[in-house]
């Protein structure tokens, strides 16, 4: 497993959410990315995951389609998890690929997109 500082980890996410498309990361609004080593088991209960499914990211909001023009919501909340990304990759090529992957992923949410169309526009559809 790769050894990366607190710091060096949440530089990486800073760096993917820079690579997002422009199109899509000039709307990001009031929106807070947090780096967190693990999921809660609050977060795992919530979502309802098995013992052995894995957690990568976060998103926490209100998805922009279902706001219906409302302008005063809590800030929206991308968290990335840092062990479960470093357990499942062996290189920093494959570190920043899976960080970015997870970052747009969770910002396609935030867009209100369903895993179908997020894999569709990542090509792993």
């Amino acid at each position: 497993m790769l050894k990366l500082s607190d710091k060096q980890f949440e530089e990486l996410v800073d760096d993917a959410v820079g690579h997002i498309p422009k199109l899509y990361r000039d709307h990001l609004e009031n929106i807070a990315f947090l780096v967190e080593d693990d999921p809660t088991p609050e977060q795992r209960r919530r979502l309802n995951l098995y013992p052995n499914e894995t957690l990568y990211g976060l998103y926490e909001g209100v998805p922009l389609p279902q706001r219906n023009g409302a302008l005063k919501l809590l800030p929206d909340k991308i968290t990335i998890f840092k062990n479960p990304i470093l357990r499942s990759v062996q290189t920093m090529p494959q570190l920043k690929e899976q960080i970015y992957h997870t970052v747009w992923h969770e910002v396609a949410h935030y867009y209100g997109l369903d895993h179908k169309r997020i894999h569709q526009l990542d090509g792993t559809a």
